[in-house]
Formats: C-alpha cells, sequence, structure tokens
C-alpha cells in the first residue's frame, strides 16, 4: 500500500487540494471562536518542533498500516494537554479519515488562509544565521511601517551568504549579502552584526519610499 506524501512535497498537487479544504476548515472554525491565530500558529509549531525533528512520528501520521485508533491515541499524549482543543480535535479528525499525513499541507494553506484573512504579507528572509528574537520583531516591525499591512516573516538560513540578508516581499527583493570570510564573520560581536545587516535593511527600505 502506498504511503501518504511526506510533508516537505506539499508542492504537489493533491496534497496541495487537500491541504487548502482542511485548512479552510480548520481556520473557519478556529475563526468563529477568536483563536485562529493561535491555532494556526500552533498547527506551525506541531510541523516545526515535532514533525520536522522526529521521522519516527512523520511515519506514523503518514503510515496507513498505522490504525487510527493508535494515531488519536498518539495526538493525545503528545498535544492534548498543551494545544488547544479545536486543533487537537482536528487532528483526530485527519487522523480518523486518514489524513493525518498531509498535517504539513494543512498548515501551509491555514498560513496562507489566514494571511489573506488579516490582510498580512509575507516576507521570505534568508540570512547566513539564524535571526535572534531581537532582529526578527524589528525587520517585522520595519517591514510592517513601510508597507502600511501586517507582515509574516518565512525564514530560511543560507550558509552561502556569508554574513548577509536577503528579502523578499512578493516581486521586491533587498539584497543585504556580504562576502565576509567566515573566521572575520566569527569573531563580530553579534550586536555589531545584526546592526549591519539592519543598517542595510534601512536604507533599502527608504530607497523604496
Amino acid at each position: 500500500m502506498t504511503e501518504a506524501p511526506k510533508h516537505d512535497c506539499v508542492l504537489d498537487t493533491g496534497a496541495e487540494q487537500l491541504g487548502s479544504i482542511y485548512a479552510r476548515a480548520l481556520v473557519d472554525a478556529a475563526n468563529n471562536q477568536g483563536v485562529a491565530e493561535q491555532v494556526v500558529g500552533e498547527l506551525g509549531r506541531i510541523v516545526d518542533d515535532y514533525l520536522d525533528s522526529s521521522e519516527a512520528l512523520e511515519a506514523v501520521f503518514a503510515s496507513p498500516r498505522v490504525k487510527a485508533e493508535e494515531k488519536i491515541r498518539v495526538i493525545d499524549r503528545l498535544f492534548g494537554e498543551t494545544f488547544h482543543p479545536s486543533l487537537v480535535k482536528f487532528l483526530k479528525v485527519m487522523a480518523d479519515r486518514g489524513r493525518l499525513g498531509y498535517v504539513a499541507a494543512v498548515r501551509v494553506q491555514a498560513e496562507r488562509i489566514f494571511d489573506e484573512k488579516v490582510g498580512r504579507v509575507v516576507a521570505s528572509v534568508r540570512t547566513a544565521v539564524p535571526l535572534d528574537d531581537s532582529m526578527r520583531h524589528q525587520i517585522a516591525e520595519k517591514l510592517s511601517a513601510s508597507l502600511g499591512r501586517q507582515v509574516r516573516l518565512e525564514e530560511q538560513v543560507d550558509t552561502d551568504l556569508i554574513g548577509g540578508m536577503v528579502i523578499r516581499v512578493g516581486d521586491t527583493v533587498f539584497d543585504g549579502s556580504v562576502a565576509n570570510r567566515l573566521d572575520q564573520m566569527s569573531r563580530q560581536a553579534r550586536e555589531g552584526f545584526s546592526s549591519q545587516l539592519l543598517k542595510r535593511f534601512d536604507t533599502f527600505l527608504n530607497e523604496q519610499n
């Protein structure tokens, strides 16, 4: 029997369509309770913090050979006391219908649907090192002020940038990458590195206005 597609194959048309159907139901139900943002964020945490870090859990979710009852017990054990009851119930419905292997596809579509609902734009951010909370907040705040809309960051670490940052919002790209040697970067103070990136970012925003 064929295994359900893994979550990194969300570009598959079938997965995308199914993800959109379930995502719409999830967002609408959560929105009716006034918890859509919380539920969509928690779904992202499940994909990022649990499925991405555990091949065994991912296999259980996707395998048609694991009974729905067992999957539901896993959901209760892992998420029952930590995540919103609406999301836990939703995951159980997916398990019961044999669709739990598509959770990541649902996450992608749920974020897209919620972004549209609140008028939020997505900014793709590639950096040489992971963003810290302070820098993440400053980038989102500056973009939001410049665009006049809420902004959600999609982050990706790309070590080939060697100390840089590239931001894409729609068709607009800001390339703040610099070709520093790796040993030079390792000696830079974290604050100094972040400060230089944000200065280049401010310059880019000023040029757009």
